[in-house]
């Protein structure tokens, strides 16, 4: 089998697949750097971007409740680092842009941050301690069929989150986590679906802040009433949003239609203490 037909191959799986989805790239400060796509690994040279590689997501699936305890709850399936950091001053917006989103997948929409204590490139995932930065659940029981949720935000606002880095933080190297959980299966145990996504930051600040996080593979239990919710139900009952409690410096945002990127950034190496950089 040739390169040529294993990367149209693959193209073709990823686009007859509507039911699920990725992130396709983000936005920060402005600038706009790409996203993983699985299609990537039959490139050569490989492309060095901020995004975690999952080359296993041939079908921009899920991650289920089973693997709450394994590693791939942490940055998607068999997710391994990225090999370049995205430039980000501490309280700047980071914009993450999905692949068009299907409304049946009601959820909320979640980010947290882990920092690297080092170098993003290199460190096991398996010890990066997760701060919930951002987090929306139900918004209105009966605001639209099934209710409107925060995914349906996301979809408003052409398959886009923005989410701010808090302005407190130390400065150094960190990894991003954005997440929805699609809850349109998850009646019972087992049925919830999660779509994590990991990016490398370089993050400049002045704030010293260095808060405790929790290890991704103790972030959720499968039992957890936001992982377990039926979201058909005559009557929403209230949703309760799992993980961890918010970071007490996390800022709201009230989500817009993003404007365009002023440019696109291919990335930079790890920010050093003291050192400032550019896009």
């Amino acid at each position: 089998m040739s390169i040529m037909f294993s990367v149209i191959a693959v193209l073709s799986l990823i686009s007859a697949v509507t039911a699920h989805g990725t992130v396709s790239g983000i936005v920060a400060d402005g600038i706009y750097y790409q996203g993983y796509n699985p299609s990537m690994q039959y490139e050569s040279p490989l492309p060095i971007i901020p995004a975690w590689s999952t080359p296993t997501d041939l079908d921009n699936g899920f991650v289920p409740p089973s693997s709450y305890t394994g590693p791939d709850i942490i940055c998607h399936k068999v997710a391994t680092n990225a090999q370049i950091d995205a430039p980000i001053k501490a309280g700047g917006k980071i914009e993450f842009q999905w692949t068009p989103w299907p409304t049946s997948h009601k959820g909320p929409m979640l980010g947290y941050i882990a920092n690297c204590n080092g170098q993003c490139e290199t460190v096991d995932k398996t010890t990066l301690k997760w701060v919930k930065i951002d987090e929306l659940g139900l918004i209105n029981p009966t605001g639209a069929t099934d209710g409107y949720w925060a995914s349906d935000v996301m979809i408003a606002n052409n398959n886009s989150w923005t989410t701010i880095i808090p302005s407190t933080l130390a400065q150094g190297n960190y990894v991003i986590r954005h997440e929805t959980i699609a809850l349109h299966a998850a009646q019972s145990v087992g049925g919830a679906q999660n779509y994590p996504f990991c990016f490398n930051l370089a993050v400049t600040s002045s704030g010293t802040d260095k808060p405790v996080g929790v290890l991704g593979e103790a972030l959720y239990n499968e039992n957890d009433p936001g992982v377990v919710y039926d979201i058909y139900a005559n009557t929403l009952p209230a949703y309760t949003i799992p993980g961890p409690t918010l970071y007490s410096a996390a800022v709201t945002v009230t989500q817009t239609l993003p404007a365009a990127p002023t440019g696109t950034g291919k990335g930079v190496a790890s920010v050093k203490r003291g050192v400032s950089f550019q896009a």
